[in-house]
C-alpha cells in the first residue's frame, strides 16, 4: 500500500453518487438530510467528480446526523453540517412522498439503529470501530 493507491481511492470516491433512491420511496446516503434539500432534482444537479465542500447540500448528505433531543436543525458538534430532529425526518418524508431514510456515518451499538419512529435507519457495519468501540457490525 502506498500514497498513490490512497489517492486513487480518493479520486474514485469523488466520482461516486452522494445519494441513492430506491423505488422513489427510500433515500440512501452516507450522512443525512439537509435543510437546503427541497427537490430531488437538486441531487441530480450535483456535479461529480468534485471535492466535498465545507457547507451546503453535498456536505449535509455526507455528514449530517440525527439527534434525539432537538426539533428542526442545529449545529453539529462534529464542526461540520447539521444535526436534525425527528420532525425534520417526518417533514422531509412527507413532502417527498417517501417512506424511509437509510444512512450510515455513525457508530451504533447493534450495527443498526432506528430513529424517528422507524422512519430513519442508521446502518453501521464496521464492528469494533477503530478498536475504540464495542459495537456490532
Amino acid at each position: 500500500y502506498n500514497i498513490k493507491l490512497w489517492k486513487q481511492f480518493c479520486d474514485v470516491f469523488c466520482c461516486m453518487p452522494v445519494c441513492g433512491l430506491i423505488d422513489d420511496k427510500i433515500i440512501c446516503m452516507h450522512g443525512g438530510l439537509s435543510p437546503e434539500l427541497t427537490s430531488m432534482d437538486q441531487i441530480n444537479r450535483l456535479v461529480r467528480p468534485t471535492d466535498v465542500p465545507d457547507t451546503g447540500l453535498m456536505c449535509d448528505l455526507l455528514w449530517a446526523d440525527p439527534e434525539r433531543d432537538i426539533n428542526g436543525w442545529a449545529e453539529n458538534d462534529r464542526g461540520v453540517s447539521w444535526v436534525f430532529g425527528e420532525d425534520a425526518v417526518k417533514d422531509f418524508l412527507t413532502s417527498h412522498e417517501m417512506d424511509l431514510v437509510c444512512r450510515a456515518h455513525q457508530v451504533v451499538e447493534d450495527g443498526y439503529e432506528f430513529f424517528a419512529q422507524r422512519q430513519l435507519i442508521t446502518i453501521f457495519s464496521a464492528p469494533n470501530y477503530c478498536g475504540e468501540f464495542d459495537n456490532a457490525g
